[in-house]
């Protein structure tokens, strides 16, 4: 379909009218021009900036402030419960109790076995007697919803104290 002459006429007075009305910026030039050349607020000085001395810490007599207490040896630390640092580590403890997840379960009643998947998404078979998480987790009970373990975490005073944890099928 050709475009009539009414309608090439129309489009050409558009363009003509919208190019008048581009014309009339020389306000807003000279406005922008003058608000350049303005000079700007002073900045403020800086803040003098305060000096300490050092002090070196010299009393042989007392113990430094600034530095954790050493763990003193109590009979309460060496009777408590102590992670076995010569049996081999399992996969599962090194990653965080946190980011394993309890996917499913197989076996029997009397024979289950948890499925928990690792955060790189590799699916291992866990059972009552295995270990996982990095707080040395002991599995004691595994059932079809969750895996029962006890942690070893650190007392505070140098020794450590048993903590229940669980896993629950499809936590996350």
């Amino acid at each position: 379909m050709r475009p009539t002459r009414f309608a090439i006429v129309l489009a050409m007075l558009a363009m003509i009218s919208g190019l008048a009305a581009c014309s009339g910026q020389g306000d807003l030039h000279q406005w922008v021009a003058q608000v350049k050349a303005r000079k700007g607020a002073p900045l403020p000085a800086l803040p003098v900036v305060k000096t300490f001395e050092t002090y070196i810490y010299q009393d042989q007599d007392r113990r430094d402030p600034f530095e954790p207490a050493p763990p003193q040896p109590n009979s309460q630390n060496l009777a408590g419960p102590h992670p076995d640092q010569n049996r081999p580590r399992q996969p599962l403890e090194a990653f965080p109790l946190d980011s394993l997840k309890m996917v499913g379960t197989i076996g029997s009643k009397d024979n289950i076995e948890a499925l928990v998947k690792d955060p790189q998404g590799v699916i291992h078979q866990v059972r009552v007697g295995d270990y996982m998480g990095q707080n040395y987790g002991h599995v004691t009970r595994v059932t079809t919803s969750e895996i029962d373990m006890v942690e070893l975490v650190p007392n505070g005073s140098g020794g450590w104290m048993e903590r229940d944890a669980s896993v629950a099928l499809g936590d996350k």
